[in-house]
């Protein structure tokens, strides 16, 4: 809540108007009569669906991915997700391309095709990742403390 989203979209903005490529998604909030009902994944490229919604029992049923109150819907991130990295992956080396990915976090990080799609991501030499990832707290989550101690990585803390 601190205002990760909204920088990623500024400078994502910038960078298109400039005429430098730029693929990815971002995570937005999705609030119904002024409450936070949950998470969407929106590319770059228009594309729109559901990552997570709360929960309104607490039976959770044994195939559910949740984080706190919300369930997330693996399948939806995955469509929306997956297809736009492997895009970036398989494209010419020459041409440096910008990945936003906003953000690598719990909710995400259950999808282990999309953790080994942002570690294929990171290695391509022609491509920049613009990304967003949690402050840690509690017990910490793999593959960011891999990005985060990377050499080639610059964290920039936002508050």
């Amino acid at each position: 809540g601190v205002g990760k989203t909204t920088l990623i979209q500024k400078v994502t903005q910038a960078l298109k108007s400039s005429g430098i490529p730029v693929d990815g998604f971002y995570t937005q909030e999705v609030r119904e009569g002024g409450r936070r009902t949950g998470f969407d994944v929106v590319t770059l490229s228009g594309n729109r669906g559901p990552l997570s919604r709360v929960s309104s029992d607490s039976s959770a049923s044994r195939r559910e991915y949740r984080v706190g109150q919300y369930v997330v819907d693996l399948i939806s991130f995955e469509q929306l997700v997956l297809p736009m990295l492997g895009n970036i992956n398989h494209g010419s080396e020459s041409e440096k391309r910008i990945c936003v990915i906003d953000e690598i976090g719990k909710m995400e990080l259950y999808s282990q095709a999309f953790i080994q799609a942002v570690r294929r991501t990171l290695a391509g030499s022609g491509t920049v990742v613009l990304g967003t990832i949690p402050i840690p707290k509690g017990k910490p989550l793999d593959l960011v403390e891999e990005i985060r101690s990377r050499k080639d990585v610059k964290v920039f803390n936002v508050s």
